[in-house]
């Protein structure tokens, strides 16, 4: 029998990280390449379309093997990231020695959520990474981007984390192994953690040592009211330090978000919105690619983030439109030319905090600080503090200034990355590589000279290194001092003590520079990260003077007015457009919107393809644009006190949970009517349509009279059940307003303008002959549509043939509360004071 051969010790020490990580691809580094083994090697071949080989054998079996280049590992990472791998990166962190394996460890890992490489990363997204801790009392989502620092956490019901994943856009999310996650869950990346990672006590520890502070009350967090909070936050930070290998220094604060700060949108309302994705999943054309004019990533992913979260506090929207007009009355664009120039300094900060920032990295800082600087604003109050923030961070432009050269390399083993006249050694070492010629130049005159010998050369070769030459007829006389060195057909070669010394510094002097180069780099990243909260500061200041002068680029070139703010439930706006829609066609149709007190329901009516959609879809939009500080798309625009905006527009079967249309429509309705408020803004349109007309007609009647009596919500509501319009004869909030189209036979004309009262008919016919319908399938239509016309509808009209004001369900309720009660007394045993207070009691259940 052949023995089984041990293996290498190179492999042993594979083997043993790879342990560590059984659940990720081990790229271990070896010289230029990252190799990749047994069945990591399999699947990165297939993923990665790269060539799969074998080295060596184990167990008596070829080692499976792949390989990519260091140089260029980064798009294979991405690759890897975008298929849902994690991927543990092993470096040589030892010295390369004769006979002993190099000591290697992973430095990090990375993950869907924890990227922070420029050529990983989308420049227009935030990428975050979110752990959500369920407990029996209180649930929990903490979330973080490595990118810029973020550190957030919210106490959450568990129903509400589709909404947050939406209104996050996380791309990684970290649960508990036992948790059940939502059946209709986004496409991110979850990972699995152990219930102990998130243990109270341990992430309170965790939190507090990270932080410096003896509790975490100054962010807003207890122990005992907050303990959700602290699990998720503790959970997500211990992550955090597992991939990176380290605790990230950048994020230095913790803050609890609360549900009155942003107006709320549910998942179904972002997506129905568009605001950064088309309901076909492209990036446009969305609100976010009409409005951004952003110059900057930063800019731009602000930009987006702001969009997702719509302020409530009316004196911070005002401060942002405030910074807006001001910016309009002065040159923009001198002030976007200068934002032209600036790198993205949030995420150069992130990989400086991580250690992983490149010469170029801190170049482009450099003179991204200096330009700012230079930036001169008008008078706002956000400006004015805006503008404070760039010279804070004066020190750290000067330190860069001096410490880089004007174009360091790429990579920092290339060397030429530190600056002239900054250290003494390192400005030595280079004078020996750029002037050993001069050295060379005077020694050959001094010793011609000292042996008047004729013949006598300097000189250098790579085999031999520095030489002196003589001829043969004169390497007789040479000095006693001379040690020949090599002897050829017609000359002798030697080596002075002087020369070798020479030598020796020379040929050091290089691999002794590209060492200093390396420690003087290192300290400049150490000290730069001493300097991280004002850089970080900074970085948040251009880039939300970057957005603001978006808001006014775009308020300026697309006839954007400033909206005004109200205490009031009502939304007035005159003249209003969509902002995609009117980029898309040649001319757009405004229209008036007057939603309060005494209107609160808009039963709107009309053809298909007339617009009732845009309509709705471009007040609710509107209303966030102004929420966020933008000037809107309208002459004018007022609006009261808005705490959330909800749509249920258009609906698909989700397969995948086994919910047809008409289920995903009722679950949306579901949660508008559980959820909505006075304060808030629905957006219904054709509710009932999935099912059949009866059934359909009574839903929907059934929607908009709990929408006018127990939401109280600004509503509008989009329907084809003619019937529906009777509602304003019975309830005086409801009014009814209509699409205009213009039919002539069977063609039809959609003027987009909205007008007061219920339209006269559907125009189905001619929308279908627009749509390409067989001409005979017209006809036919035409012909059944006449019958039914002619045939007697007191059978479905049947449906609302009582009041409208009759007893409901909640006075059938009332009553039955009444009549309980009043089987419970005796009316024998009460006093004449009971007895009042008996009628008033059962008053005020009627009332209820």
């Amino acid at each position: 029998m052949t023995a089984v051969k041990s293996p290498s010790p190179m492999m042993q020490q594979y083997l043993a990280i790879k342990a560590e990580h059984v659940d990720k691809l081990v790229f271990y580094r070896m010289g230029d390449f990252y190799e990749l083994f047994f069945d990591d090697a399999v699947a990165a071949a297939k993923l990665l379309d790269i060539t799969l080989t074998t080295r060596g054998q184990y167990n008596g079996e070829p080692i499976k093997m792949a390989g990519v280049p260091y140089h260029s590992v980064e798009q294979y990472l991405v690759k890897l990231v975008k298929l849902g791998k994690s991927v543990a990166i092993c470096e040589q962190v030892g010295e390369v020695g004769a006979n002993k394996v190099v000591e290697r460890k992973v430095v990090r890992i990375v993950t869907a959520g924890t990227l922070t490489d420029s050529a990983l990363l989308e420049d227009k997204q935030t990428n975050r990474v979110a752990a959500l801790f369920v407990g029996k009392k209180q649930s929990a989502l903490a979330w973080a981007a490595l990118e810029n620092g973020e550190f957030r956490v919210k106490i959450i019901q568990i129903n509400q984390l589709l909404d947050e994943l939406a209104r996050l856009q996380v791309s990684e999310l970290l649960v508990d192994s036992a948790f059940r996650l939502p059946e209709n869950m986004p496409k991110i990346a979850i990972n699995r953690l152990n219930h102990w990672q998130f243990a109270p006590d341990t992430a309170f520890k965790l939190l507090t040592d990270y932080f410096g502070s003896q509790d975490l009350l100054a962010f807003g967090l207890d122990l005992v009211r907050h303990s959700a909070a602290i699990s998720a936050a503790g959970a997500l930070l211990n992550y955090l330090k597992i991939t990176q290998n380290q605790l990230p220094p950048h994020m230095d604060a913790l803050t609890l978000e609360s549900e009155t700060q942003f107006i709320a949108l549910d998942a179904a309302t972002r997506r129905n919105l568009e605001i950064t994705a088309t309901l076909s999943g492209q990036s446009a054309p969305t609100l976010f690619s009409v409005l951004d004019e952003c110059v900057t990533h930063m800019g731009s992913r602000l930009l987006a983030n702001w969009l997702h979260h719509p302020l409530r506090n009316h004196d911070h929207i005002q401060a942002r439109l405030d910074a807006v007009n001001s910016l309009l009355n002065h040159d923009v664009e001198s002030i976007s030319g200068s934002l032209k120039k600036i790198a993205d300094i949030e995420r150069i900060a992130a990989r400086i905090a991580l250690g992983s920032a490149r010469p170029r990295d801190l170049s482009a800082l450099r003179d991204s600080l200096l330009n700012l600087m230079e930036i001169r604003l008008p008078e706002s109050s956000l400006l004015d503090t805006l503008a404070a923030c760039f010279p804070e961070t004066q020190a750290v432009a000067e330190l860069l200034q001096a410490a880089l050269l004007p174009e360091p390399s790429v990579w920092l083993k290339d060397g030429d990355v530190i600056n002239h006249q900054y250290n003494k050694d390192l400005d030595e070492l280079r004078h020996l590589q750029t002037h050993g010629d001069d050295f060379l130049r005077d020694l050959e005159a001094r010793e011609r000279e000292r042996t008047q010998l004729s013949t006598l050369k300097v000189e250098f070769n790579r085999v031999h290194g520095f030489y002196i030459e003589l001829s043969k007829n004169q390497s007789e006389q040479a000095p006693s001092d001379y040690q020949r060195r090599q002897t050829l057909k017609n000359a002798e070669r030697f080596i002075t003590p002087e020369l070798k010394a020479f030598e020796d510094k020379f040929l050091a002097a290089q691999e002794k520079a590209l060492a200093l180069e390396k420690i003087l780099f290192e300290q400049l990243l150490g000290s730069l990260k001493d300097a991280l909260p004002r850089i970080q500061q900074t970085a948040k200041a251009a880039a939300t003077l970057d957005v603001l002068c978006s808001f006014a680029h775009t308020a300026q070139t697309k006839n954007y007015a400033m909206p005004t703010f109200s205490h009031d439930g009502e939304i007035d706006i005159e003249n209003g457009r969509h902002p995609v829609v009117e980029q898309q066609v040649t001319r757009f149709t405004p229209n008036n919107t007057h939603l309060n007190a005494t209107q609160k329901l808009c039963l709107l009516t009309g053809p298909n393809m007339g617009g009732k959609s845009t309509y709705m879809r471009q007040i609710a939009l509107i209303v966030l644009l102004a929420h966020t500080g933008s000037f809107v798309p309208a002459k004018s625009a007022k609006i009261g006190k808005i705490d959330q905006i909800f749509t249920r527009i258009g609906a698909s079967d989700d397969l995948a949970s086994n919910r047809s249309t008409f289920m995903v429509e009722m679950s949306e309705t579901a949660y508008i009517l559980h959820h909505a408020t006075a304060q808030s803004l629905v957006l219904m349109d054709e509710v009932g349509r999935g099912t059949s007309t009866f059934d359909g007609l009574a839903l929907a009647h059934a929607i908009a009279e709990h929408l006018l009596m127990k939401n109280q919500s600004l509503c509008l509501f989009a329907t084809h059940y003619f019937e529906l319009t009777k509602l304003p004869e019975h309830y005086p909030t409801a009014f009814n307003q209509h699409l205009s189209a213009l039919e002539q036979g069977q063609d039809i004309v959609f003027l987009h303008d909205v007008q007061d009262g219920a339209a006269e008919k559907s125009y189905g016919i001619a929308v279908a002959k627009l749509a390409g319908l067989p001409q005979r399938a017209l006809k036919t239509a035409q012909k059944q549509l006449k019958l039914l016309e002619n045939q007697n509808t007191d059978r479905q009209l049947d449906l609302f043939a009582a009041p409208i004001n009759d007893e409901s369900d909640d006075d059938a309720f009332s009553g039955s509360l009444v009549l309980e009660k009043l089987n419970q007394i005796n009316p024998d045993d009460l006093t004449a004071r009971q007895a009042l207070d008996l009628i008033y009691e059962l008053k005020s259940i009627g009332q209820s």
